[in-house]
């Protein structure tokens, strides 16, 4: 199951985040998500969990949470969407 989560500190590391779900159940990958230009965090990050009950485990547990004055939003992720008015 692949977990949005949102309102992350800009200095929070991947390796924290991990910490963050690891007593949840197996991580299969986390990942923050940088600026592609100047390789600041945007504040968001994905984190995929093996199972669904592990990930609606962590959802409840830590969606609005305060962590670093921040409280967290964790969700499902949804599947991205393709914006064709992009010409890259």
């Amino acid at each position: 199951m692949k977990l949005y989560v949102g309102n992350l500190a800009y200095s929070m590391t991947e390796t924290e985040l991990s910490e963050m779900f690891a007593p949840y159940g197996t991580i299969n990958s986390a990942a923050i998500i940088n600026d592609r230009y100047s390789g600041q965090s945007k504040g968001f990050a994905f984190v995929e969990m093996s199972t669904r009950g592990e990930g609606h485990k962590a959802m409840e547990d830590l969606n609005g949470k305060m962590l670093n004055n921040r409280a967290l939003v964790v969700n499902e992720a949804k599947p991205p969407v393709k914006n064709k008015s992009r010409r890259w």
